[in-house]
């Protein structure tokens, strides 16, 4: 986890004529190479769902793949630009904000959306996860 901002990325929380952003950033832009991860649920390496049942649990192993997923192409959590949550359930959000601020730490938070949805490609995965992230020139 990087401690300062990655200097390829400006991050705009307060645009002109814009409600100040809470929890996000409105607006994150800046040069590289584009990284898309896919949507990632709470899946450990051997496919078990971690956490049935637990949005918190299932919060924490989303965010440790989607690591994973970035280290994969050279990138960390200080490159992502974009967030987009599905949950089955808007109240699983506090535990999603906690385990993404266990990983972003100190860093600018991404631009996010966050949407309910009626179910997710299994009855028991409540969160979906997925990133864009930009990765300067030379790394990865």
């Amino acid at each position: 986890m990087t401690s300062h901002p990655p200097h390829h990325l400006t991050h705009i929380a307060e645009p002109a004529g814009v409600a100040p952003a809470t929890g996000y950033t409105h607006v994150v832009t800046g040069t590289g190479r584009l990284v898309a991860v896919s949507g990632q649920v709470a899946f450990d390496e051997q496919q078990q769902l971690v956490g049935p049942g637990d949005p918190k649990a299932q919060a924490q192993q989303v965010f440790a793949n989607l690591g994973r997923c970035l280290a994969s192409a050279g990138a960390g959590f200080g490159d992502v630009v974009k967030l987009t949550y599905f949950v089955t359930d808007m109240a699983f959000m506090p535990a999603v904000r906690e385990a993404r601020d266990a990983h972003f730490g100190a860093l600018p938070l991404p631009a996010s959306s966050a949407m309910q949805v009626a179910a997710l490609f299994r009855p028991d995965v409540l969160i979906e996860i997925e990133a864009l992230a930009l990765v300067p020139e030379g790394r990865g």
